[in-house]
């Protein structure tokens, strides 16, 4: 009896491994193999992550010391050094000699917004930062709200050069007191003099004018003023018809 030889059957693997590509089914020792590979494999990416960290860490220390030394420097106090402030008066003086300031006139040591005052003992500081010179007390009463002043005046800034004045314009200044109608520093400094007195008046920032396009100064400026009291007067308001004004005599 003539026997049919059945050829072999070979399984084709289901999925295919680049590690043994070529049997359906792998053995104990490819199975020990290839565990032993993934297990080598998953140490290298350990190892490899570890190695990460370390070199992230030692940036960061790198950065920390040698890169940026002065890095925890920043949140400390600049500590002034009495040489830039002698410097800096020396300075100021110079300019104002070019500008030809007036005798006496304050010197202002400026680092940034950062400004120092100094003035003889001639002046008198005030609790609200206004400082002031009587050159001549005056006689009579002192203004009160609501009544006419009439004054000459010079406006200087901290470098002494001149920037408005009533004597170039060739006539006085009168403003009502109480009226919000003067730099509140000013009148400040308007208010307790008498007729026929002479003060020269240095006002901070912070009792100074708005700043903007139509003041003379920039913010974090002082002003320095020399003012001549003329007289004061006593005002009325009058009402004709619909019109109504306030008349000062």
């Amino acid at each position: 009896m003539l026997m049919l030889s059945s050829p072999i059957l070979q399984f084709k693997p289901l999925f295919s491994s680049k590690y043994k590509p070529h049997t359906a089914f792998a053995t104990l020792g490819e199975i020990s193999i290839n565990k032993k590979y993934f297990l080598h494999n998953d140490e290298r990416e350990q190892n490899g992550d570890t190695e990460n960290l370390k070199r992230r860490q030692l940036l960061v220390f790198l950065v920390s010391t040698s890169l940026f030394p002065t890095l925890p420097s920043l949140a400390k106090s600049k500590i002034k050094n009495p040489y830039d402030e002698k410097r800096l008066l020396e300075q100021n003086k110079r300019v104002q000699r070019e500008n030809k300031a007036p005798d006496d006139f304050p010197s202002f040591v400026r680092e940034g917004f950062e400004v120092k005052v100094i003035a003889s003992d001639n002046y008198v500081k005030r609790d609200n930062g206004l400082i002031y010179r009587d050159f001549e007390v005056g006689t009579g009463d002192v203004p009160k709200s609501g009544q006419q002043v009439t004054f000459h005046y010079i406006g200087y800034n901290e470098s002494g050069r001149r920037i408005d004045s009533s004597y170039q314009q060739g006539s006085p200044a009168k403003i009502r007191m109480g009226t919000n109608a003067l730099v509140p520093g000013f009148e400040e400094g308007l208010k307790d003099m008498k007729p026929g007195g002479k003060r020269r008046i240095i006002i901070p920032p912070e009792l100074g004018p708005p700043v903007g396009p139509s003041t003379f100064f920039s913010s974090k400026q002082f002003e320095v003023f020399d003012v001549e009291l003329l007289g004061i007067k006593d005002c009325t308001r009058r009402t004709i018809a619909f019109y109504s004004d306030v008349v000062c005599d």
